[in-house]
């Protein structure tokens, strides 16, 4: 039994550093994917700053420079960034 205790102690303080804001982080990501909208502002894990032209359930096409309009999967935006 007493070898048991430091195993355990040992995965939950893993699970607290390191699993948990993990999964916290994920669920952040998964609604502000959701929440995607016309209009915003967003920018690309690639670093692409552009406008959300239109949405679809797997894709986005972005406004950039010059009224050129590129494509992208959803789950490449890394952030938005609308003015508030």
């Amino acid at each position: 039994m007493e070898a048991i205790i430091p195993l355990i102690l040992m995965f939950a303080i893993f699970w607290f550093l390191l699993i948990r804001p993990q999964q916290k982080r994920q669920k952040q990501i998964r609604n502000m994917h959701a929440a995607l909208e016309k209009g915003d502002k967003i920018i690309t894990i690639g670093g692409l700053h552009g406008t959300i032209d239109s949405i679809d359930e797997d894709t986005i096409v972005i406004i950039v420079n010059d009224n050129r309009k590129l494509t992208f999967d959803r789950t490449s935006v890394r952030e938005v960034v609308n003015p508030d």
